[in-house]
């Protein structure tokens, strides 16, 4: 059974810093592209964060987050990061992990999500 439990989350001031895990079990992570997601309260639709691939380690961001926000892996750990640096107001939301098979993206798995606030 596939699982990814995030952590991490919590509460934050504007411009403070946070690193989320996600903990991967039941698949093989190598050769899975992780990817970071959010969703904010208000409905908005579901935006991808970042996401990085197997080996080699290719990165992309959301334009909202470059520079903030970094996407990390350790296959041996089977664990993504996503630190996130100088966090606004507007990054709040909930935070889902995902693996995608590289070779068939009908197979993706999804986390629980992890809540992340950022507010004084």
């Amino acid at each position: 059974q596939v699982q990814l439990v995030e952590s991490g989350g919590g509460l934050v001031q504007p411009g403070g810093s946070l690193r989320l895990s996600c903990s991967a079990s039941g698949l093989i992570f190598s050769g899975y592209d992780m990817s970071w997601y959010r969703q904010q309260a208000s409905g908005k639709e579901r935006e991808l964060v970042a996401t990085i691939t197997p080996i080699g380690g290719a990165t992309n961001y959301l334009d909202s987050v470059k520079g903030r926000f970094t996407i990390s892996r350790d296959n041996a750990k089977k664990t993504v990061y996503l630190q996130m640096n100088s966090l606004k107001p507007e990054d709040t939301a909930s935070y889902y992990c995902t693996a995608v098979l590289k070779w068939d993206r009908n197979v993706e798995y999804w986390g629980q999500g992890t809540q992340v606030t950022v507010s004084s």
